[in-house]
């Protein structure tokens, strides 16, 4: 009786020790599994991060190209002001100089007129 109690016992050890590793391996797996989670979410989140910064540094050039664009489109426009200021200078100065001529142009000819009459009129008296 004793020993068959005592096998009893055995038998219900072998049991509890066959359900204990077993739960031990199910609580292994669930860590594993787990841990793998844990290593995927961070892998994750480092890519996530690193497009962030990709995108921001992406961003940045992009603002700081639209600023030198900017810049060279207000020095380009600056540049083609000064040289119609130039221009319109040049040409003023031109129409000032060809009206200058024209003048004068008028006043030779005016005294060639007044020459011609005085000669005219000096030989009508002479013809008298």
């Amino acid at each position: 009786m004793r020993d068959e109690r005592g096998r009893q016992q055995e038998q219900e050890q072998v049991r509890y020790s066959i359900i204990d590793v077993k739960e031990e391996e199910e609580e292994k797996k669930k860590k594993e599994v787990e841990k793998k989670k844990k290593k995927r979410n961070e892998e994750e989140d480092k890519k996530k991060k690193k497009k962030k910064k990709g995108e921001k540094k992406k961003k940045e050039e992009e603002e700081e190209k639209e600023k030198r664009k900017k810049e060279v489109e207000k020095k380009k426009k600056k540049r083609n002001e000064e040289e119609d200021k130039k221009k319109k200078k040049k040409k003023k100065k031109g129409e000032k100089k060809k009206k200058e001529e024209e003048e004068e142009k008028e006043k030779r000819k005016k005294e060639k007129k007044k020459k011609e009459k005085k000669k005219k009129k000096k030989k009508e008296e002479e013809d008298k």
